[in-house]
């Protein structure tokens, strides 16, 4: 046996092979150029911990985070046809279709669940934008529909959380014709005199911020979150000017009246528990913040001549 090429030869090559990491262990944040380990970067709701910048949340992870102790249960949606129009671009739509299932681990753009917010009962629609942009389509709109028909069966708030780039081409008319579908469940939902809340997420664009997205009775948007119909080029190119740098955030929109407020994600909970406790004129137990502790005053240190004076009168004295 010899050593040297069985042993010696073997270690050396270890040394020098290349390990494989995952790429996804840090993340860039696209202001700064900051790295940040993904489970930092998990753990505060993927918003970046410096510039507060809020990256794009997974939707199930979304609804976790929501609901108390990430309990929930989901609604059960109608099942539509897959592909009515046989539509093929570059590829078929069934295959996309596949595609984006695989890769989302979802059946459709939209997810609809029900649970408790600090301890008040809602249902909840959050869309997926990793399935093929989160677009709305006919699942997408039965989705939204058979949550807004849920809460007025349960007699509970209904809260959106939109992102998405509009109505999904694929589809046609059928996609277009969930826009006048959702904004009658928008009006069942007032009819029954039970809050609908938009939360507008980046980015939130197309037939759906021309719909269901803009008719909320409360609109709260994420900062930096991009909100508007048309792109920015198009506007540019239809009006012959230049649009201001911030145009489509949703500090812009806030400033000019279009959305009630602006909410970092960490104090989405609370904003939404208080909101509903308002509007549906219930007593609620928000978790109580521990105040900051102050630090004790400091106490300068008398000089020793001046702590010896005291001293020296008393033997005067005596």
């Amino acid at each position: 046996m010899n050593w040297i090429n069985s042993i010696v030869r073997p270690k050396i090559r270890d040394l020098w092979k290349k390990r494989e990491v995952p790429e996804n262990l840090w993340i860039k944040c696209p202001e700064t150029g900051e790295m940040v380990f993904h489970r930092d970067l998990e753990a505060n709701l993927w918003v970046i911990p410096n510039s507060g910048h809020h990256m794009r949340i997974p939707a199930r992870k979304r609804v976790e985070a929501l609901f108390d102790d990430g309990k929930y249960t989901g609604v059960k949606t109608p099942e539509v046809q897959a592909d009515p129009h046989k539509f093929r671009d570059s590829k078929r739509y069934s295959d996309r279709l596949k595609e984006a299932r695989t890769k989302s681990g979802e059946d459709e753009a939209v997810i609809v669940a029900q649970g408790h917010v600090n301890g008040m009962p809602l249902t909840v629609a959050v869309q997926n934008f990793d399935f093929i942009a989160g677009s709305l389509g006919m699942a997408a709109g039965e989705a939204i529909l058979a949550g807004m028909l849920k809460a007025v069966e349960d007699k509970t708030p209904f809260v959106m959380f939109a992102a998405s780039g509009g109505a999904r081409m694929q589809e046609g008319i059928l996609s277009l014709m969930q826009m006048p579908r959702t904004t009658v469940g928008v009006q069942m939902l007032r009819e029954a005199g039970l809050p609908y809340i938009v939360v507008l997420t980046n980015p939130t664009t197309g037939g759906v911020s021309a719909s269901y997205a803009m008719l909320g009775d409360v609109h709260i948007a994420e900062p930096g979150a991009q909100i508007g119909f048309a792109g920015r080029r198009v506007i540019e190119q239809t009006v012959r000017e230049k649009l201001p740098e911030d145009f489509q955030t949703a500090e812009y929109l806030l400033d000019h009246g279009m959305i009630d407020m602006v909410v970092p994600r960490q104090k989405m909970k609370e904003t939404l528990t208080r909101i509903c406790g308002i509007l549906m004129k219930r007593e609620v137990e928000l978790p109580k913040l521990e105040a900051p502790k102050e630090p004790a005053p400091e106490v300068e240190a008398e000089p020793a001549e001046k702590a010896a004076e005291p001293a020296k009168e008393a033997e005067a004295a005596s």
